[in-house]
């Protein structure tokens, strides 16, 4: 018997997961919702908590999903990702435990751990304070470590520590619970840094690729943060994406990034991806030597997510275009010096961070001046 029709898509609706979320945040998801309801040629539903029994519709969540969730069988379902486990949506899956007796998530895969080894810095997760201290002592005669929080975003929920004492006493400050539901990352801490991004997006019958660089400015508060992203896109897949490039660094980026995705792909099943993007940092190690690695990965709507959005809007617009540079940006501060011919997106006193502007500009494409 054959199976029945699939219901028609009624519309584009923005899922309201209950993740943390601020205020400028909210707004600028909303509206790329209505941007990719506009290159879908479907209605803009609004936003939801939960879904709507009767409806088929294509889901823009605000974080990544966990599995299983009825009415998503593809990428074709939603601008995001469905994994399996909660810890495979964040940072903790990029490193490896401390060893084979280390407490371990539901789900954690070994095999992930093997074939993304080459693609990632040096560095454990942790669940358990002890095995953090473990992880600690392993990378601290090395140098300094990089100790991040999991939910962390925009460079926030991290530092660096150089000694036992002070891993301890950071570690002191987190609750049980913290550790043992999301984990932390300890891995070696870079000098010189560059972070990039290097993504994919396929929405409706359009896939871009894209290389980034990302910008860091100064927060309201004082501390350095995500500024935003200087895109290269490109029709087509990373090896479309990967020969409009010369440079080896970025070569070698494209390559790590699909090693990473790769290996997630065989070692977590169910994976529904449409969204992706992975930070990858290049810097010196403590020896001097110069690394490059995947930092984490982002399957859900994002930093980079306004800039992705508006040049799928001009891919869908004019056929004949092969590649274009978008960025987005954030500006904090009451009188920010807006860039030319930009779209702001949002401006505002964000309850949360205070003063900011977030917005899109589209350029012509021209290859980037580094690496």
């Amino acid at each position: 018997m054959a199976d029945p029709p699939a219901a028609p898509v009624r519309g584009v609706l923005l899922l309201r997961t209950g993740a943390a979320c601020a205020e400028h945040e909210r707004v600028v998801q909303h509206q790329l919702a209505q941007s990719l309801a506009q290159v879908l040629r479907l209605p803009f539903l609004g936003a939801a908590s939960m879904l709507p029994n009767s409806t088929s519709c294509y889901l823009i969540p605000d974080a990544t999903l966990i599995a299983p969730q009825p009415g998503i069988a593809t990428e074709l379902d939603l601008y995001g990702a469905v994994v399996s486990h909660p810890f495979v949506a964040g940072k903790a899956i990029s490193h490896p435990l401390v060893d084979s007796n280390a407490t371990a998530p539901q789900g954690w895969s070994s095999e992930f751990i093997a074939r993304a080894a080459g693609a990632v810095l040096p560095g454990y997760s942790a669940f358990d304070r002890r095995d953090a201290l473990r992880a600690g002592r392993l990378l601290l005669p090395a140098g300094p470590l990089r100790a991040k929080l999991v939910e962390g975003r925009a460079g926030r929920g991290q530092c660096v520590l150089h000694d036992e004492r002070q891993l301890q006493a950071w570690l002191d400050e987190l609750p049980d619970d913290l550790l043992r539901e999301q984990g932390v990352v300890l891995e070696q801490n870079l000098t010189q840094v560059s972070t990039y991004s290097v993504g994919q997006l396929r929405v409706g019958p359009w896939c871009l690729s894209y290389f980034g660089q990302q910008r860091l400015t100064t927060a309201n508060d004082g501390a350095t943060v995500y500024g935003g992203s200087d895109l290269w896109l490109v029709r087509g897949g990373y090896s479309c994406l990967g020969d409009h490039f010369q440079s080896p660094l970025i070569r070698l980026a494209i390559a790590k990034t699909r090693c990473y995705e790769e290996a997630a792909e065989v070692s977590f099943k169910p994976f529904i991806a449409s969204r992706r993007n992975c930070d990858v940092a290049i810097g010196l190690a403590p020896t001097g030597q110069q690394v490059m690695g995947v930092l984490e990965q982002s399957w859900r709507i994002g930093g980079a997510s306004s800039a992705e959005i508006q040049a799928l809007l001009a891919f869908a617009a004019d056929p004949d275009l092969q590649h274009l540079c978008a960025s987005s940006w954030e500006l904090y501060g009451k009188n920010p010096v807006v860039p030319p011919q930009g779209r702001i997106l949002y401006q505002g006193n964000d309850p949360e961070v205070g003063p900011i502007t977030k917005g899109v500009s589209i350029r012509p494409w021209q290859p980037p001046v580094t690496p």
